[in-house]
């Protein structure tokens, strides 16, 4: 257990948090921390239970005197986004997060932290374990698969749960209250292509994109930050003018991260290699000089390696080439109903070319359900000119806000009397579970809050501590003041 971190204030919920990290936790393999939750709720004599798919619920009494309140239904999700610098060696499987302090934030050693949304989970933690805080009737709602899926939610049965509000704590920005978010889609590009053989007369050269900041492919798609994929693509798009032939390529790992690294090697002959070279070279100057404020870190490098026995043909390739250049990445529309919020969004984020197979993975997101199925048919239109098989799968609603919700009146005054000043109600482009769950429960009223979380889904990520503390004194008095 990390006793520098336990040593941070709220010690309950920091406490919780390092108990929660030793356990490996990575989306679709939740089994550990399922059975740690469900211990922790049974050690405290709490009905404990999980339903058919693995979320788990643990339900608490209310305190003395709060029993005709409402019961409040708090929701985080137990797994987390597995991201690790090139250099760092880690197995999230087997392992748990090794964390520090520094300079006010608690940071991961080289992977990412789990604040996202361990934090909500530690909160609620300290909650079920204490028997001094004032609360109304409680019911803890731990999903599973959050981050590629939602499948927790969307299996979420009918009837299962009892709040009549929930309080989600899975929101990045510690004076912010959330009331709407995007939905989701996954488009998945795939095809096969005819695998020649490697001239005799070719040198093989590998390209490297590295350095990125990645990030959270919702919360972070408007900050500019470079997309492995598509600067890989646009360098190698130069290679159609020199017989280059592919012979792998391996970027990005997860739909909801921006892409941070991208790897290609390939053939090219060996009378074009020099000029080929000298190109690569000076159009990676300029992207590096495009994305210097955003990318400072940004490294295009250039090996060479031994030529492959096989490479991709060069109409398969061409295809490959020009449907990622044509396909959108980044922000495609700004809403028209809030100021600053992105409506519509695409990350190009995984591209796989291997053994005479492609396949392209994105996730389109928009909080207008008509734009998201329009920007998804317009990713359909740019691959299947290029001889793609393209699926969508993974689709999942947004939350309509409710400017109007009772919860939401009893936050905003609770943040002004605690803070002395007025809270930020937004709605935010990231797929919160709160759309999943209101279609279940639409007479549940909820908003979700947390504290300020930075480079999430990246092994950037950080958490501040004082915003810890803060998220804490708000959640605790949220509670008092429930109806």
């Amino acid at each position: 257990m990390n006793t520098e971190i336990n040593k941070l204030e709220p010690k309950e919920v920091w406490a919780n948090f390092s108990k929660l990290n030793e356990v490996p936790r990575p989306s679709k393999k939740e089994e550990k921390v399922i059975e740690f939750m469900l211990d922790f709720g049974k050690s405290l004599g709490l009905e404990t239970f999980k339903d058919k798919i693995g979320n788990v619920i643990i339900r608490k009494p209310a305190s003395e005197g709060m029993e005709g309140k409402k019961m409040v239904t708090l929701q985080s999700h137990l797994d987390m986004v597995h991201q690790k610098n090139n250099d760092t060696v880690f197995d999230f499987d087997t392992e748990g997060i090794q964390m520090y302090h520094a300079d006010g934030w608690v940071k991961a050693k080289g992977t990412t932290l789990g604040a996202d949304n361990g934090m909500g989970v530690a909160a609620i933690m300290a909650l079920l374990e204490s028997d001094q805080i004032a609360h109304p009737p409680l019911e803890a709602l731990f999903t599973i698969d959050e981050e590629t899926g939602m499948t927790g939610a969307f299996n979420l049965e009918k009837g299962i749960l009892k709040g009549d509000v929930l309080l989600n704590l899975d929101t990045e920005e510690d004076d912010e209250i959330d009331i709407g978010c995007a939905g989701g889609i996954d488009v998945t590009a795939s095809r096969t292509y005819n695998v020649k053989e490697g001239g005799h007369g070719d040198e093989g050269i590998q390209i490297t994109v590295s350095g990125l900041r990645g990030g959270h492919s919702g919360m972070d798609i408007h900050k500019g930050y470079g997309n492995a994929n598509k600067i890989m693509n646009r360098l190698l798009y130069l290679g159609l003018d020199f017989n280059m032939r592919i012979s792998s390529l391996e970027g990005g790992s997860l739909r909801n991260a921006i892409p941070r690294e991208s790897v290609c090697k390939l053939n090219i002959g060996r009378k074009h290699a020099k000029k080929f070279i000298k190109r690569i070279n000076k159009l990676s100057d300029t992207i590096k000089s495009e994305l210097r404020v955003q990318e400072p870190n940004l490294e295009i490098s250039l090996s060479e390696i031994k030529p492959a026995k096989k490479v991709m043909g060069l109409g398969s390739q061409e295809k490959l080439i020009k449907a990622i250049y044509a396909a959108s990445n980044g922000v495609y529309a700004m809403s028209a109903a809030m100021d600053d919020l992105v409506e519509t969004s695409n990350n190009i984020a995984k591209v796989e070319v291997k053994d005479g197979r492609i396949r392209v993975a994105c996730l389109t997101r928009s909080s207008v359900d008509t734009a998201k199925l329009d920007l998804a048919n317009s990713l359909r239109s740019a691959f299947e000119l290029g001889g793609f098989n393209v699926t969508f799968s993974g689709a999942y609603p947004g939350w309509n806000p409710n400017p109007d919700s009772e919860i939401l009146s009893v936050a905003k005054t609770t943040y002004s009397d605690l803070f002395k000043e007025e809270p930020r109600v937004v709605a935010c482009h990231a797929g919160l579970e709160c759309g999943i769950l209101g279609e279940k429960y639409p007479e549940m009223d909820m908003i979700s809050f947390g504290p300020t979380i930075k480079g999430a889904h990246s092994p950037d990520e950080r958490v501040s501590v004082v915003s810890v503390q803060k998220f804490w004194n708000f959640l605790l008095e949220i509670l008092k003041r429930t109806s």
